[in-house]
């Protein structure tokens, strides 16, 4: 079953990496000011805007305190504002009050903090000021708490992005690098509900360093039997199905219908389309502070849960 995120009944639901790119780059070009873009993680969600808007921007992502993204929004007032993974902040009063100033439908925004004074006249930051900053809210998960977090959906655009799995494998084609598992990839694409970019990274570190990724691939998605089944078809030192059934049954995992009841499940699917992938490495660092895991979670998102 696919994890649920919670997210408004009234949001807009779009399927393809086209329709979002026309979301980003509406927002880039300051025609929308405010823009809800939901969905569950890994699809590439905050790359798309992140290409869009380039480093003219106020990018907030992770647990950052009302306070500290009211300093942002001084510091980087009148520039696109983006509040990346934040998805408790709406859910802390102060939180709440700071958004509904910061997204107002005025195109001058006022925007007011009347407590720590000390610590805003120590950084120079005013108790209030205006700005024209446009803002973007990305989020795996959004609920309308309450009356005021409905008003603040009501101000903007909210969006869901829910691409298929296909969708996805089509996306990583443009930027993946390694053929081989990006086929394992497409040969299971069929068995999977709930993809993510992050699954090609992941399985390419692992390949990497000598470790079994094929296995991990299919854990992803699968679990009991049906991931025993699923890894005995994946492993080439087994010459029929035959005897990959005798080695299930002698794992004690099951008898030899059990086996071939899944193992039927997963031949009766349809063909992924073939995709011969352009690039051939991993994308080089900008900077040569920059690792190769720091590029591709700027890149690709963050690799973790959010």
């Amino acid at each position: 079953m696919p994890k649920s995120y919670p997210l408004p009944d009234h949001a807009l639901r779009i399927t393809t990496y086209a329709q979002l790119q026309g979301y980003a780059t509406a927002f880039a070009a300051k025609k929308l000011g405010l823009l809800f873009l939901l969905g569950r993680p890994g699809t590439g969600k905050s790359r798309a805007v992140s290409e869009a808007v380039g480093d003219d921007c106020c990018w907030i992502c992770g647990n950052a305190s009302p306070f500290g993204i009211y300093m942002s929004a001084y510091e980087h007032r009148n520039q696109l504002l983006i509040l990346d993974d934040v998805d408790g902040l709406y859910r802390d009063r102060t939180g709440l009050r700071l958004l509904k100033s910061l997204c107002q439908s005025d195109p001058l925004k006022r925007v007011a903090w009347h407590t720590d004074a000390a610590t805003l006249d120590r950084r120079g930051v005013p108790r209030e000021f205006t700005t024209t900053s446009h803002v973007a809210i990305i989020a795996n998960q959004w609920k309308s708490l309450s009356e005021d977090v409905a008003a603040l959906e009501d101000r903007g655009h909210v969006i869901h992005f829910d691409p298929r799995p296909l969708e996805i494998h089509k996306q990583a084609a443009s930027w993946y690098w390694d053929q081989e598992v990006f086929d394992f990839v497409a040969a299971n694409l069929h068995l999977i509900e709930d993809h993510s970019l992050r699954t090609y990274f992941r399985t390419w570190e692992l390949k990497s360093a000598g470790l079994d990724w094929r296995a991990a691939v299919l854990s992803s998605f699968l679990s009991g039997k049906a991931l025993e089944v699923a890894k005995l078809r994946a492993d080439p030192s087994f010459d029929s199905e035959e005897a990959r059934a005798r080695a299930f049954v002698q794992a004690g995992h099951g008898c030899r219908a059990t086996y071939y009841s899944h193992a039927k499940r997963f031949s009766q699917t349809a063909k992924t389309p073939q995709f011969t992938l352009t690039a051939t490495s991993p994308p080089k660092p900008r900077e040569s502070s920059e690792g190769l895991s720091e590029l591709l979670r700027r890149r690709y998102g963050k690799l973790g849960n959010g």
